[in-house]
């Protein structure tokens, strides 16, 4: 389904990413039936956010945070940006299904704590993952940063600690809107995006793509479509000779080494271009370093989550950045 003269070889095609998010669907399902059923462990939804204060610090999160990565969001009342975080974060790890528990910690009334930590303003967002504390990011970044973020840290503490969350009993949840409208299906949008990719069409697919995000920003077919037709875009008109010596010639020209792990996956040269990455963001700093962090995480959706050499490079990126 790729464009004319590109080679794809390597990536994931749609139709494996369809079956995959199926059985992850499904597994989700599983989990979630266990819980109902009195699963061991199993918590309430509203267990996943909690406020903490200096007595309860050791039970809510040191020792929670043995059995899930604990998100600690330092805040204050006066705090305007606290206000736009906040609620993004209760959002995001209520998405994670047991995956993350978001702890609250008011700053004013918990100062010694706000002191251990080492924080210097507010928002501030640490994590507790099996006793050991890990600054995540100050300020209220934008909602795809914090996602990522989260994503990193799950993948830490599942590659490295074991921690795969806790089950979460979903009975007591409030009912769907009576005449509310399930999303999907999106055949006829995927298929329209797949025979725009076919017939090089790049910016029509991508917008197919985006169509379909809009309803259902989690929908896994469209996620890695929308990857795979990006990344064709970028490398459309590239000098692979050119690109590849600007790489060689200068290893800290940040915008030449993601042009060249482009190319490398488009050829699919998978390792290669994560290596790359992988480097990139261990020898840079700023600005830099999170582009060549945004850009692999991008490649990772194209290549797809459960393949041995996204979890491979995962672990490095975890081992560069924490």
């Amino acid at each position: 389904m790729q464009p004319r003269n590109m080679s794809m070889s390597g990536v994931v095609d749609l139709a494996a990413v369809k079956a995959a998010g199926e059985a992850k669907a499904k597994a989700e399902q599983t989990r979630a039936q266990a819980a109902r059923q009195g699963g061991t462990g199993a918590v309430p939804p509203s267990a996943l956010v909690i406020e903490v204060d200096e007595a309860g610090f050791e039970r809510d999160i040191v020792q929670r945070s043995a059995e899930v990565p604990v998100v600690i969001d330092f805040w204050a009342e006066w705090c305007q940006p606290c206000k736009q975080l906040t609620p993004l974060l209760e959002r995001l790890v209520t998405e994670y299904n047991g995956r993350l528990v978001l702890a609250k910690i008011d700053v004013d009334a918990n100062q010694m704590l706000a002191q251990q930590f080492g924080v210097q303003g507010i928002p501030a967002v640490y994590a507790v993952v099996a006793g050991q504390a890990l600054p995540l990011f100050q300020g209220a970044a934008p909602e795809p940063q914090v996602r990522e973020t989260l994503d990193q840290l799950v993948q830490v503490a599942e590659q490295r600690f074991g921690l795969t969350g806790l089950a979460v009993d979903a009975e007591g949840e409030a009912p769907a809107a009576a005449g509310a409208v399930p999303a999907g299906p999106y055949d006829a949008l995927l298929e329209a995006a797949v025979r725009a990719l076919d017939s090089n069409d790049i910016p029509g697919a991508i917008q197919a793509y985006k169509n379909v995000l809009v309803d259902d920003p989690d929908n896994v077919e469209a996620k890695l479509g929308l990857a795979q037709a990006e990344l064709l875009g970028r490398v459309q008109g590239m000098d692979p000779q050119q690109v590849r010596k600007n790489a060689a010639d200068d290893p800290k020209d940040v915008p030449a080494q993601l042009a060249a792990a482009d190319l490398d996956l488009v050829g699919g040269h998978v390792e290669d271009a994560f290596g790359r990455l992988v480097d990139t963001v261990r020898r840079t700093a700023g600005d830099d370093r999170n582009a060549a962090r945004v850009r692999l995480l991008e490649l990772f959706e194209v290549i797809g989550s459960d393949d041995p050499r996204v979890i491979k490079a995962r672990g490095d990126l975890a081992r560069v950045l924490f």
